[in-house]
């Protein structure tokens, strides 16, 4: 069985010490490629050195992460389109919103999406989609512009049966990762409602490790706790969540 972490921040610090056995065992768990979401411009360095050394392993997105968005949000955003021009990436992300830790930047976090989401358009590249705390800004923005050149992912999704509807409505697909594993998440049954063919699997590490690794530094070799966590809220088999959520990734992302 072969699985696609669409979402891990692998390029990070907290690898420094021990990033290619991490790699090796996401190898060894059955993972075959994985999708770095950049953060901003400090983390791009860092993450297009790990995906040039390992360019059939590692697979580069180029996006401002809503919580980087700050007074120099447009130097961001041009830094961005740099290097779209550049080298090719397979989607634009992790964009968005996040208004959980503080809102002092709510305008110009809707400006920053906007605008990736015309590069997105722009470079026909689909959107991976940070959403927190920020479901109806984010459906208010996504009713104004989508159309069929627009298309992507949200990332750990935490919302609704009635957000998951629209979602999917958009062409969208829904990004489960260890949320799914805690008991008092509730997202198992949206889940149980969402149709296979609509799920892609991340991990988000060094973030969100699932149940029985929760407390401790996630990494992609997990996936396998959460596709188990899928396969038993739809009571299908380990191989169909392997088969059906890389064949989505692969479709989505061009890989």
């Amino acid at each position: 069985m072969q699985f696609i972490d669409t979402h891990t921040h692998l390029f990070l610090p907290e690898f420094d010490d021990d990033r290619n056995k991490v790699i090796v065992n996401a190898k060894e768990n059955g993972v075959e490629k994985i999708l770095l979401p950049n953060v901003d411009g400090t983390t791009t360095d860092s993450l297009l050195d790990l995906a040039s050394k390992y360019p059939d392993f590692c697979y580069p997105m180029m996006g401002l992460h809503p919580t980087s968005v700050k007074e120099n949000f447009k130097e961001e955003l041009e830094n961005v389109e740099h290097w779209l021009q550049q080298r090719k990436f397979y989607a634009i992300g992790e964009i968005g919103m996040d208004l959980y830790w503080d809102k002092t930047y709510k305008i110009q976090q809707e400006k920053a999406f906007r605008y990736q989401i015309d590069l997105a358009k722009k470079y026909d590249l689909p959107i991976v989609i940070h959403a927190r705390e920020s479901f109806d800004e984010i459906f208010e923005i996504m009713d104004d512009v989508i159309d069929d050149k627009l298309f992507g992912v949200f990332h750990a999704f935490t919302g609704t049966d009635n957000q998951a509807k629209r979602i999917i409505e958009w062409g969208f697909k829904i990004g489960i990762g260890g949320i799914v594993t805690f008991k008092n998440s509730g997202l198992n049954e949206v889940v149980h409602n969402i149709d296979i063919n609509h799920i892609v699997l991340e991990t988000d590490s060094p973030y969100l490790s699932p149940v029985p690794k929760r407390g401790k530094r996630n990494e992609s070799a997990n996936i396998t706790h959460i596709a188990e966590k899928i396969a038993e809220i739809k009571n299908i088999t380990l191989r169909e969540v392997a088969e059906k959520t890389t064949f989505n990734a692969n479709q989505l992302f061009n890989l």
